[in-house]
């Protein structure tokens, strides 16, 4: 098998398992008795909890390779989620789901990113319009594989075990789904690249990295607002059963896997599509809020996960291009950094929510929008990557 088929089929099984986890964690959390504003502060842990482990792995990757972070980003969450099966205890639950790190933002291709995972695509393929393809494909098996945790989720109302315990069943089998994952990314190739040679990272990456952060964490401020409750959102303000919101969010991932196979064919500007996008995004969540039916506020997120994947591969390619080879493992996860740190708003959506159960929707959307825009105004002729590489290495400076 193609070296490349094998992270496919890693983000295939480890979406499935992610998916899942993201779509119940907040469900499950209810279901033993935990009022929406403890769930915020546990989702702040998680988010927060997420950050360090990215950048630490990120860090690593550059140093001893990005197979190892991605093997690692798999095998530490699969462990959690074993926990999970073995009590009910709150005082186990709670820190075993921090640790998991996998209940934050449930987009449709969830299970693609983890520390990485950008570095070794950007590694392994130079060219921007190769790593917009590549991560167009990865973005796009990982969403419809996403497809597999909302039908887990969907198949909940069907096992004989009790609320609680069917849901411990299956944290059962996201943890050897992530197992799975990790055994597949051994068989990854990974090129040779530049050696490290800063402790962190070299000026020019900075200045660029400095941008997408800046940009990032506006849109993560509005994503954990809105995205992390979504699926208690939905079970609050409609009454919707597991049943329903399962199928909601694998049509979603469906949608999401449709508009990341569109990027690969789509031609234009990668940061012209990646902010539209992103503006879009909020402005369907103020949609949802807005909107008086389940079905409705259903196909808007559907339709949200279509624009989504669309802004994703063309995003991460953006995201790199003023970055050193080098450093692209610790800029990558210095970004992811920066968004979770930003997505702690999770930690105020569920307060927020028993003053108004549409005001994280509401909110995050409008952050989200504002930005998109600050998205392109920040890096649009910002080309740092389409210089040689020896004038890159005259004007670098090492931190």
């Amino acid at each position: 098998m193609d070296k490349f088929n094998w992270l496919l089929l890693s983000r295939a099984t480890r979406s499935v398992g992610i998916m899942f986890v993201t779509v119940s964690s907040s469900l499950y959390l209810s279901a033993l008795g935990l009022p929406p504003a403890l769930i915020g502060l546990v989702f702040l842990g998680m988010t927060a909890y997420i950050a360090g482990f990215s950048l630490g792995l990120g860090m690593l990757g550059d140093r001893v390779g990005y197979k190892k972070s991605l093997i690692l980003g798999d095998l530490i969450p699969a462990l959690g989620l074993a926990l999970l099966v073995s009590t009910r205890d709150l005082l186990i639950v709670i820190p075993s789901m921090i640790v998991t790190g996998l209940g934050g933002t449930a987009g449709g291709a969830r299970g693609a990113f983890s520390p990485g995972l950008t570095a070794i695509v950007a590694r392994n393929w130079r060219g921007e319009e190769e790593r917009v393809e590549k991560m167009g494909k990865l973005t796009s098996v990982a969403a419809l594989s996403g497809m597999g945790g909302g039908l887990l989720l969907a198949f909940h109302d069907y096992l004989p075990f009790g609320n609680l315990n069917d849901y411990r069943f299956l944290f059962g089998v996201a943890s050897l789904l992530l197992l799975a994952s990790s055994l597949f990314v051994l068989r990854v190739e990974e090129k040779r690249g530049e050696k490290k040679s800063t402790r962190f990272m070299k000026r020019s990456s900075l200045n660029y990295i400095s941008k997408v952060i800046a940009s990032n964490v506006l849109s993560g401020a509005g994503i954990g607002l809105a995205i992390p409750l979504l699926p208690l959102w939905f079970s609050l303000r409609f009454h919707a059963t597991p049943l329903v919101i399962g199928i909601t969010f694998s049509l979603a991932s469906v949608s999401t896997a449709l508009g990341s196979y569109l990027a690969t064919l789509t031609k234009g500007s990668p940061l012209k599509l990646a902010s539209m996008t992103r503006i879009i995004n909020g402005v369907l969540l103020m949609g949802m809020a807005l909107s008086p039916f389940l079905v409705l506020a259903s196909v808007l997120y559907i339709v949200r996960g279509l624009n989504a994947g669309l802004g994703m591969p063309n995003r991460t390619a953006v995201n790199v291009r003023g970055i050193s080879e080098e450093d692209f493992g610790t800029a990558s996860s210095l970004q992811g950094v920066a968004t979770r740190l930003s997505q702690t708003s999770s930690g105020l959506s569920g307060y927020i929510m028993e003053f108004g159960v549409d005001l994280p929707l509401e909110i995050g959307g409008f952050v989200q929008l504002l930005g998109g825009i600050t998205y392109f105004a920040l890096l649009r002729g910002g080309q740092g990557g389409s210089k040689p590489r020896e004038m890159r290495q005259q004007s670098d400076s090492k931190l």
